[in-house]
């Protein structure tokens, strides 16, 4: 079925991004966070100020008001909505999360210990009493408390060390406690929060900011999800090994001309199977969708991936997305250059069937045997197609390196092409290098990471 490209199915193209998506949420999240910073500000008194820890409980409620807001915009930033996706990309929106995310840890820390120490000073105690007080005597204070050690628990689980030691669905479960993290917040701002006493407009633009986040997670992680697989009805049909410790699955469905999806593109995948229901892993498209079926493969690296080679037909399968701007849609050039390795050679498979008619492509693909390249035969049957250059390169790391002069030699005219990368990380630094110094525009090399 896969190998057989004459034959015409009826589906939806994937959507095209639309950059003033992302302009105009920056714009919104620049003005809310102005907002935020005025209405507090607005809400201190000369009179507030000038008494004893005036000053430092200010700078405590401006610095509180400010991390939570902060945090907001991470959960958005990660809360897969598909148009932002589409536009921005995964691995982009993950860099802009990291980014974003030691600043409301020290913002919210800055927050416990000047309010601390603000209120210690006006009522003429020892810090550690007062923290005492609030954690006994103040609503919701204690719940606030386990909310910031949650945060910081989760900050911790993202340093490049932790992350590299950890598995991901341990990363994935302290994660989840974010949210519970930042409902204890919201409790304890709107109960005790002096900033919104005799400032109904401040409280209500406070809700409004945490509802419509809200709503956003829920819609796009929950409902609109749950309408899409209610709809799709997907279930595993298939399972073949394609090179060792390659396997891929063929899914049925119904209704799946509807599903407009771009090659290139991923899924969150989820298998409702022991050990797999409760995580969801992005795994590519290895070909374009042929309703009823659509078709990933995956390699076998964690304990999912390879958990899901013994799938039995039936197994029921939700999915998220797609998601993804490693598409036919960020070409700007008449070439293509598409370089994959190991398993990234599947989404490279489904984007060279994506393309349109007439643009020249060079394929390179990289293995340590001819036994793991992964859909050779259709990679080199869609390239025969468009009468493009197909290219392999075979052997160790040290026998066959993959460099500036090589690319030169397999790709002359890479200067003037889009190139696309997929694979290893290592893989895709050293193409990503390399190609810069072949002169190729950075904005015309394309890559995406799924690392968390």
């Amino acid at each position: 079925m896969w190998t057989n490209h004459a034959i015409a199915t009826r589906r939806r193209s994937g959507h095209a991004p639309k950059p003033w998506v992302a302009d105009i949420l920056a714009l919104v999240a620049g003005i809310g966070l102005g907002t935020v910073i005025a209405l507090v500000v607005i809400g201190e008194s000369r009179g507030t100020l000038a008494s004893p820890g005036g000053w430092l409980i200010a700078v405590g409620r401006l610095a509180g008001f400010t991390g939570t807001y902060l945090m907001l915009v991470m959960i958005v930033l990660i809360s897969r909505i598909p148009w932002l996706e589409r536009t921005v990309g995964q691995d982009r929106l993950v860099r802009w999360h990291r980014r974003i995310g030691p600043w409301p840890i020290v913002l919210i820390g800055l927050h416990v210990v000047t309010i601390t120490l603000g209120y210690a000073q006006m009522t003429r105690v020892g810090p550690l009493h007062q923290l005492w007080v609030f954690l006994v005597n103040y609503p919701d204070m204690l719940a606030a408390m386990v909310g910031f050690a949650l945060l910081v628990l989760a900050g911790l689980s993202s340093i490049r060390i932790a992350r590299r030691k950890m598995k991901y669905e341990t990363w994935w479960i302290i994660h989840l406690y974010i949210y519970l993290a930042l409902a204890l917040a919201f409790a304890h701002q709107i109960v005790t929060g002096v900033v919104f006493l005799g400032h109904p407009l401040t409280r209500a633009y406070w809700i409004a900011i945490w509802s419509l986040t809200a709503g956003l997670v829920l819609v796009s992680r929950f409902i609109w999800p749950l309408m899409k697989n209610f709809r799709y009805q997907l279930r595993v049909a298939d399972v073949s090994e394609e090179a060792p410790g390659v396997y891929s699955l063929t899914i049925s469905g119904k209704h799946l001309s509807r599903l407009a999806v771009s090659g290139g593109q991923f899924f969150q995948w989820r298998f409702v199977a022991k050990d797999l229901l409760w995580h969801s892993h992005p795994y590519s498209l290895s070909a374009l969708p042929r309703p009823p079926f659509l078709r990933v493969t995956v390699k076998g690296l964690g304990e999912q991936s390879k958990a899901v080679a013994r799938l039995k037909p039936g197994t029921r399968v939700f999915i998220e997305g797609p998601y993804g701007t490693f598409t036919r849609h960020a070409r700007t050039q008449s070439r293509v250059a598409l370089i994959g390795a190991g398993v990234g050679i599947t989404p490279i498979r489904a984007l060279l069937e994506d393309l349109p008619k007439n643009i020249e492509v060079s394929v390179v693909i990289r293995a340590s045997s001819a036994a793991d390249i992964v859909h050779r035969d259709e990679v080199e049957a869609l390239v025969q197609i468009r009468g493009g250059e197909f290219h392999e390169l075979v052997g160790s790391r040290k026998d066959v390196t993959i460099d500036a002069d090589s690319m030169r030699r397999l790709i002359p005219s890479i200067a003037e092409s889009d190139v696309y990368v997929c694979g290893p990380n290592g893989f895709t630094d050293r193409v990503v290098a390399a190609a810069l110094r072949l002169g190729v525009d950075p904005k015309r090399i394309h890559h995406e990471a799924f690392s968390f």
